[in-house]
């Protein structure tokens, strides 16, 4: 089973999106824009409301081997 974290490279705001990209090997981008659209479509709050917690509960990724 994968863990799931938070982005450290691939950020915009928090790293939600870029995570699942990595996770899924997906271009984040793609990930960015359903959000936007979701958001839209649902009245923006739910949206938010849901990064907004992701953000809180969901650690940052292991540190690269770089760093």
């Amino acid at each position: 089973m994968r863990k799931f974290y938070r982005s450290r490279t691939d950020q915009k705001i928090a790293g939600i999106c870029g995570g699942l990209g990595e996770i899924y090997h997906f271009d984040s981008n793609l990930i960015r824009l359903g959000l936007v659209f979701i958001g839209l479509v649902t009245q923006i709050v739910p949206a938010v409301v849901t990064y907004l917690v992701a953000w809180i509960i969901l650690p940052e990724g292991p540190p690269e081997a770089g760093d």
